[in-house]
């Protein structure tokens, strides 16, 4: 079976998501924009046959098997509501929803409807997270004790910019520290307790956030993210007998080397590839629609709700309040 997929948004994202994965043999048979216009133009640049000037007819593309969401993270529960409704399969960029409830939502109605749903978060994918996860069941570093990341961007600074505003979920919190946070639990697993600070803009946004989680057994991780500085953007998997560094840019394909104790390299590995990477992902959301199986794999929905909590404790300690906090109530039981 091919499937077919459509896109809901034109901006940056969706324009990196469809020529990496249409690259890599992937078909997109349509998207939708809220004005035809920006669909038919970017339908034109790629390529794809179909141009629908609102999301509604988007998903309601009888052509259209699976939707990939690449509206800014405020729109992406409504969004993804809306094709699960319909009966599409909907993979949805990270951040996955503004909170954790939005996220629960999304999640239940997907298996309501019997359709895969999944984040894409596209480093879990990545064949160096497939090696990392092996070594590490193999016991090659040891107990794993501590995950150490970054992810540090200078992003635009202009007040009306998605990115600084609290109304469309801006903050470096569910744009930038999404992966290191992400990582952490992928490695370490659900943290037992989140302990946060940051710094605020004058809109209210984070505009940097340092976290320690604590983890299952007494291991930690410490994640640091901004979006008004540069860093390496480097990571590591820490363990009793070993170490896992990841070189910059760590959430991307790139260049890692696995340690002993004593810091002595003992194998190196290059990771990147031509392409950006993205198809990974891509390739094994078909791989659940295909199969049958909705759920599990290297980013199980219950993981993206779980993540959504750990960043609704860290925005709640730093002080970051969004709409959606108020319209959703209690949260979801948050840490495990």
């Amino acid at each position: 079976m091919t499937v077919r997929w459509g896109v809901i948004g034109t901006g940056g994202i969706a324009r990196s998501f469809v020529v990496d994965c249409t690259a890599a043999g992937i078909e997109f048979v349509a998207v939708g924009s809220r004005t035809r216009a920006s669909a038919e133009a970017f339908a034109a640049e790629h390529g794809i046959a179909r141009a629908h000037g609102s999301y509604e007819d988007l998903v309601a593309d009888e052509g259209v098997d699976a939707v990939y969401v690449a509206t800014p993270h405020s729109r992406h529960a409504e969004d993804a509501l809306l094709a699960v409704a319909a009966g599409k399969h909907v993979l949805v960029e990270k951040a996955f929803t503004i909170t954790a409830a939005e996220a629960r939502r999304v999640v239940d109605a997907a298996r309501r409807a019997d359709v895969a749903v999944m984040e894409a978060m596209w480093t879990r994918f990545l064949p160096q997270m497939r090696m990392i996860r092996e070594l590490i069941a193999e016991g090659r570093i040891g107990r794993p004790r501590l995950v150490e990341a970054t992810h540090h961007q200078a992003l635009p600074s202009d007040p009306h910019h998605r990115l600084n505003d609290p109304a469309l979920g801006g903050g470096a919190m569910l744009d930038l520290g999404v992966y290191p946070i992400s990582f952490a639990v992928d490695v370490l697993g659900v943290p037992t307790a989140v302990t946060a600070a940051g710094t605020l803009s004058d809109r209210g946004v984070d505009t940097q956030v340092g976290l320690v989680l604590t983890h299952e057994g007494g291991a930690q991780s410490t994640v640091h993210f901004a979006l008004d500085l540069r860093s390496p953007n480097t990571a590591s998997v820490i363990g009793e007998d070993g170490r896992i560094d990841l070189d910059d840019t760590w959430y991307t394909p790139t260049t890692w080397r696995l340690r002993d104790r004593d810091g002595a390299v003992v194998e190196e590995y290059d990771s990147r590839e031509q392409l950006a990477g993205y198809a990974h992902e891509a390739r094994a959301f078909e791989e659940m629609i295909t199969s049958g199986t909705h759920e599990g794999g290297p980013m199980d929905p219950e993981e993206t709700v779980a993540v959504m909590a750990v960043m609704d404790e860290a925005r709640r300690q730093v002080g970051v309040r969004y709409a959606a906090d108020d319209e959703d109530g209690p949260a979801p039981a948050s840490v495990a």
